[in-house]
């Protein structure tokens, strides 16, 4: 079995990380190089999309059996650009976050609220409301009873600091604040995290520079 390494490019090999109950494909597309992920349940078969954010021919290469659902991580074009015509290729239900769905020009199915539960076949994961990116991005952690937990964090935390609050300082220190409560204030150093641009880190990687991001303001 190939070692996931989460390290994919536009036009490149999806990489493919195969846990106990969820098999999570990871691929990049589009101009910004967004990094969409695909959630399978190794029980039923059932799929999650997280972010249809270019390339809809891609993207249904990956799910040619079905898509059930599709999360929007928050309301910034470059995370939607494939949305709807997943949706009319699939019938897939839409999820987004309650304070940005509006903003998403495809209907949402169901509004997202900060410890929702969204249910993959059998497997359980919880989104998570992060305000200062956008107001109503949703991450989504699936603690895996087998292993450590699995953080999909759309643009609210990187490989070196918080998403991009456009120069607004209030937005930040919400963003960073809402970062150390509900993800580093409650999961472990081993989280493994899944951002919507680029390779993937941990906490524990992390964790020292919370107060280097605290002191630069970005």
């Amino acid at each position: 079995m190939t070692t996931y390494h989460g390290s994919v490019k536009v036009g490149g090999t999806p990489a493919v990380r195969e846990l106990a109950h969820l098999i999570i494909t990871k691929i990049a597309v589009g101009p910004y190089d967004n990094d969409c992920y695909l959630l399978r349940c190794r029980a039923t078969g059932e799929q999650l999309l997280i972010d249809a954010a270019n390339d809809p021919e891609t993207l249904l290469t990956l799910f040619s059996d079905g898509l059930g659902q599709v999360l929007t991580t928050h309301r910034h074009a470059d995370h939607w650009q494939a949305l709807d015509a997943v949706v009319a290729a699939t019938g897939a239900t839409t999820l987004a976050g309650r304070f940005d769905a509006e903003e998403i020009p495809v209907p949402t199915d169901r509004l997202l609220a900060d410890g929702d539960t969204v249910t993959v076949g059998r497997v359980e994961l919880s989104a998570i409301h992060l305000v200062g990116h956008t107001p109503g991005s949703i991450a989504l952690v699936y603690d895996d009873p087998q292993g450590h937990p699995h953080l999909f964090t759309g643009d609210c935390l990187f490989p070196g600091g918080v998403g991009n609050t456009f120069g607004d300082d209030a937005a930040f220190r919400t963003l960073l604040a809402g970062v150390e409560e509900k993800i580093f204030g409650r999961l472990p150093d081993e989280t493994w995290v899944y951002p919507g641009h680029g390779n993937d880190t941990t906490l524990g990687a992390e964790r020292p520079s919370l107060a280097e991001w605290r002191a630069r303001g970005w």
